[in-house]
């Protein structure tokens, strides 16, 4: 249509938006759909008559005022191709003033306004007039089933139907790519989910659930109530919105009903309300017999799930008194409690999201627990496929993605992932190969790119964005996330629908009051806008800037409930005052380089106050975070030298973009750092952040929340920790798969001095399969095996292992307290050192040290519940050993006839330094069949008997393994029965120290006369005969006593 053959008045310029907007009905009703999100508009849209369409449109959006129709003229001139003089005429005429058509040039009429609903009571019936009973319930039957028909129609057109594409480019429609979720604590209701394979890091870890893992029937066994926990840009909210569209699609058919609400909503309830106002007046009412769906739902309360999203977002306190039933009104949060506490629709399901650490005390202990990740490798690739339809762009982007790790860690968010792939489709077709790791550097820097790719070619959004700043941070101070259209300029309204910065929904503000409401796409989106604002608007100084660099702790504490809007505004103030986004703040800020320098500095400056201070660990995180952001090498080192040598991160959840942060830091640091980890939920795949972080001196890990999956990321990042001397995994859910990975890695770790896997629910194949590396690991000085599932097999395993390992000095087992610990032999510079400072001291043995091994191992197995039919397996397993020095077997259960056992064995053990067989249940009359086998071991210079402390130890002394390792080799039980016990391979004295429960008083006479015929020894008692003894052995004699 030509524009100057028609006169530019109201009633003309009225026709030529509709034959304008004729042309492009998607676009409008897209802005229809965005500006009157309340309304129905599905008859609307089927007129046959493009033109009627349009105009019933049109109509119903000037109806709603005139600050909705002036920013929808805005979107009209800002987006389409209007010329130049329609578009001073349509912003003179209806953008700035009233000029708005009046009733009888539209045709509209004004409807009438909804009654007000002060809630629902249950009617009364008399006798007289009531149906009866069965085709009552069969209409209550009737009733209930429409109304849930409804409820499932309501919800595909809620959350099934696709999002706006051509005017809105952060709504593209993609197909939903599900984060990594995983069961917390033990509040799994099972621990090896369906349809994974045992030993999977899928079963075992509780993580990579599926809607089967969370809603299935074996899911039944748990907890009523869920909660789904996820920084913010984890996905919290889409995942409520793609359960709601897989219900209604039918793939939750043991849901009858679905609710979805939202706390940033119930928070503009001024009203309390009941249950049934909250079900039917703020979600969707019943078309009749509202109380009959109610006790449907009432006696089907298994088959309902409610689903609140932002707990954390919750304003209003929850009161002591609990709600008594549906008819007691209450605010939103004591709802939420009734529910999930069971006074109101007892047996419902109710799931809840949050961020971490900002719990209400009305959530039930018991509730369980489940963690959002985001999105690993595999499913950033797969968001990136989908976001791609074109084949070349999608390769590229993948292939950016490979190249540049960092900006790969930064897409494990889901919020994250799609801005860089809208920053990726504006720079990709002038972008080579590699470039990206320069321009989307950091998170920062990713939403500039964001804002400059969706602007308008050739339109300038500085002031805008300024203005959308201010009212961003406004909202922050004051608490506010949710927008009416006068809180935002209709010029500023305009510019965030053209950008999709702006989403539109409706609100209730009570019951059966709704209006339309605005809120920015992401709360992190509105944390950078607040942060432009600050940084570009001449009305913040730097004193009030610097007073916004600030670090919040997110300790995982039940405290009350606050809504918290300042998560991501220091980091976005810190990648602003990096010297790449000097350019774009000079421009934004319409000022000049110094002035926006100096705003700059004072952020670096109070980021370096910061970096000075002894902070808690979510601090240390989050300040990592910020540093990260700023790309200033000076303040790295900084930072990373005022940190502690031990650095504790105890009870709040890490994620790999946390780590890689950490990591980032700590390769500016020269001296060693202790890292711990304790009680932290972890991202399964965090550890890879650590890969190359060479200043870590000792890793440990302590969570229940560790698995295989957990093992497996882990065990690629050790062998490149090149200072990693000390290793702790505890407490974990580690199996025999995350095992594996583990001794893969293990050999690859040459400074490794001390491991621990304690408490890791680790079984006899898991263990034996870690001992069998330790000849691969020379430095290693203890390895910690206690508190893991130890049996008897397992036992006999380990104890032949340390027998044959050269490195092992001690092994030391305890069933009953659940005890395992390896140590092993110095460095071969100390073992030199104290063989010398040895041979020093025992002139004896001075010409034959070099004959003795190395060094003697201990094998102490005690409280193992070792009895006499253990022994030919242990015996067998330390038989013919040249190298055993010490053996405790105290505190067993071997009893007369594990003791005879033994004596037959024992000559078949080598020279042993010392044997305690305390505690053991032994009598007298084992005493002396251990005394007549004894008589031919070479090896025994002492024996030690007391009965009143139940002490039987045997001492020998390194003089006796030398003149052993001169003698023939020991033999078995059967040929030491043949030669007979009798014969004495070596000359030596005995002492024998008997106590007066042996041979005091009326004990004396017989017993010792036994002992003297079976030893063929003179007994004392005194102390004249003990220090000839000690002087007899010091001279070398051999004569008895």
């Amino acid at each position: 249509m030509d524009p100057i053959s028609f006169r530019l008045g109201t009633k003309n310029q009225w026709g030529w938006l509709v034959s304008l907007l004729s042309n492009d009905p998607e676009w409008l009703s897209a802005k229809v759909k965005f500006f009157l999100p309340n309304i129905d508009l599905g008859s609307r849209n089927e007129a046959p008559d493009p033109t009627q369409r349009v105009l019933l449109q049109l109509r119903e959006l000037h109806t709603q005022g005139p600050a909705t129709w002036k920013a929808f003229i805005h979107c009209v001139c800002m987006e389409l191709e209007v010329p130049l003089e329609l578009e001073v005429q349509l912003l003179s005429t209806w953008g700035h003033g009233d000029g708005f058509p009046g009733p009888s040039e539209t045709g509209a009429e004004s409807p009438p306004e909804p009654p007000l609903h002060h809630g629902l009571k249950r009617p009364r019936q008399s006798c007289g007039s009531s149906p009866r009973r069965k085709q009552f319930r069969r209409q209550q039957l009737e009733l209930a089933k429409r109304y849930l028909q409804r409820l499932r129609t309501s919800a595909q057109q809620r959350y099934g139907g696709e999002l706006p594409g051509p005017g809105q480019p952060l709504a593209f429609h993609q197909a939903y790519v599900p984060p990594i979720l995983q069961w917390s604590r033990a509040t799994a209701p099972f621990s090896t989910q369906e349809g994974a394979a045992p030993g999977s890091p899928r079963a075992e870890d509780g993580a990579d659930l599926s809607l089967q893992d969370l809603f299935g029937p074996r899911a039944d066994k748990g907890p009523r109530v869920m909660v789904l926990l996820g920084k913010a840009g984890m996905g919290k909210t889409t995942l409520t919105r793609w359960l709601c569209q897989k219900w209604a699609d039918g793939q939750l058919d043991r849901f009858q009903a679905l609710f979805l609400f939202e706390f940033r909503q119930l928070n503009l309830l001024a009203e309390a309300l009941t249950l049934p106002q909250l079900l039917f007046d703020l979600y969707l009412r019943p078309e009749e017999g509202p109380d009959a769906v109610l006790q449907y739902l009432e006696r089907n309360a298994k088959g309902v799930l409610l689903i609140f999203d932002g707990l954390e977002e919750a304003l209003h306190p929850h009161p002591r008194g609990e709600t008594a039933g549906p008819e007691a009104p209450g605010p939103a949060l004591a709802l939420f409690s009734g529910l999930c506490r069971g006074t109101l629709l007892p047996g419902c399901r109710v799931m809840a999201t949050s961020r971490p650490g900002k719990l209400p005390d009305c959530l039930p202990t018991e509730a369980a627990t489940v963690h959002l990740w985001g999105f690993d490798g595999p499913r950033v690739e797969e968001y990136v496929g989908r976001f791609f339809s074109n084949q070349p762009a999608r390769e590229a982007a993948l292939a950016e993605l490979r190249a540049n790790r960092h900006l790969r860690s930064m897409c494990a968010a889901p919020a994250l992932c799609r801005i860089a792939c809208l920053c990726l489709r504006h720079l990709l077709p002038d972008l080579s190969p590699g470039q990206s790791a320069a321009l989307l550097p950091t998170v920062t820097q990713n939403y500039v790119q964001m804002v400059l790719a969706l602007s308008p070619r050739g339109y300038q959004p500085a002031e805008a964005l300024r203005g959308l700043g201010e009212v961003a941070l406004r909202g922050l101070e004051t608490g506010k996330v949710i927008f009416s259209a006068g809180d935002i300029p209709p010029a500023m309204m305009a510019f965030g629908a053209a950008l999709g910065l702006l989403t539109s929904f409706c609100v209730c503000t009570g019951p059966r009051q709704q209006e339309p409401g605005y809120a920015f796409t992401h709360l992190s989106l509105q944390e950078f806008l607040a942060a432009l604002h600050l940084m570009a608007s001449p009305e913040v100084d730097k004193d009030a800037l610097a007073r916004h660099v600030t670090l919040n702790s997110r300790w995982l504490l039940r405290t009350k409930a606050r809504l918290g809007l300042w998560d991501h505004l220091p980091a976005f103030l810190a990648g602003l005052a990096s010297s790449a986004c000097h350019p774009f703040l000079c421009h934004l800020a319409e000022r000049g380089e110094a002035w926006v320098g100096a705003k700059q500095a004072a952020v670096i400056q109070a980021l370096k106050k910061l970096a000075t201070r002894r902070l808690t660990g979510p601090k240390v995180v989050e300040l990592c975070r910020c540093v990260g952001e700023t790309q200033e090498p000076e303040l790295a080192s900084l930072m990373a030298r005022s940190l502690p040598c031990q650095l504790p991160f105890h009870n709040f959840p890490l994620t790999y973009a946390d780590l890689a942060a950490l990591t980032n830091v700590l390769g500016h640091r020269e001296a060693p750092i202790h890292l711990d980890f304790e009680g932290c939920p972890l991202e399964p795949r965090c550890p890879e952040a650590l890969a190359g972080c060479g200043r870590v001196e000792s890793l440990s890990f302590k969570s229940r929340k560790c698995g295989d999956a957990f093992a497996e990321a882990l065990s690629g990042s050790l062998p490149t920790m090149g200072s990693l001397k000390k290793l702790g995994l505890a407490g974990s859910k580690i199996t025999a798969r995350g095992i594996y990975h583990l001794v893969q890695a293990l050999p690859l770790c040459p400074h490794l001095e001390e491991v621990s896997f304690q408490d890791n629910q680790l079984k006899n194949q898991e263990l034996l399969s870690i001992v069998k590396v330790l000849p691969c690991l020379p430095t290693l000085r203890k390895l910690d095996l206690s508190h893991n599932n130890v049996s008897m097999a397992t036992l006999l395993g380990l104890t032949e292992v340390a027998v044959t390992c050269p490195t092992i000095r001690m092994l030391q087992v305890s069933l009953m307290h659940k005890t395992v610990v390896l140590t092993f032999a110095p460095e071969p510079e100390e073992q030199e050192g104290t063989q010398e400072r040895a041979a020093f001291l025992d002139s004896l043995t001075l010409q034959m040290s070099s004959e003795l091994p190395p060094c003697s191992p201990r094998i102490r197995l005690t409280h193992c519940g070792l009895q006499a039919e253990h022994l030919e397996q242990l015996c067998k397993a330390l038989e013919g050993s040249c190298r055993l020095g010490h053996l405790d077997l105290s505190r067993n259960a071997l009893g007369d006839q594990g003791a005879a056992q033994l004596a037959r064995w024992l000559p078949a053990l080598g020279a042993l330094q010392s044997l305690n067989l305390s505690e053991n249940c032994l009598s007298l009359d084992a005493v002396f069949s251990l005394a007549q086998c004894f008589s031919a071991v070479p090896w025994v210079l002492q024996l030690d008997i007391s009965f009143e402390s139940q002490h039987v130890v045997l001492r020998g002394g390194r003089r006796a393994r030398h003149l052993l390792a001169r003698s023939p080799p020991p033999e078995s039980p059967a040929q030491a029965q043949s030669s007979g016990f009798g014969q004495r391979c070596v000359p030596r004295s005995f002492w024998y120290l008997l106590t007066h429960f042996l041979f005091g008083g009326n004990h004396s006479g017989e017993r010792a006369q036994g002992v003297r015929r079976a030893w063929g020894v003179r007994l004392g008692t005194g102390r004249e005969e003990k220090g000839n003894l000690r002087e007899g052995e010091r001279e070398g004699e051999c004569e008895d006593w």
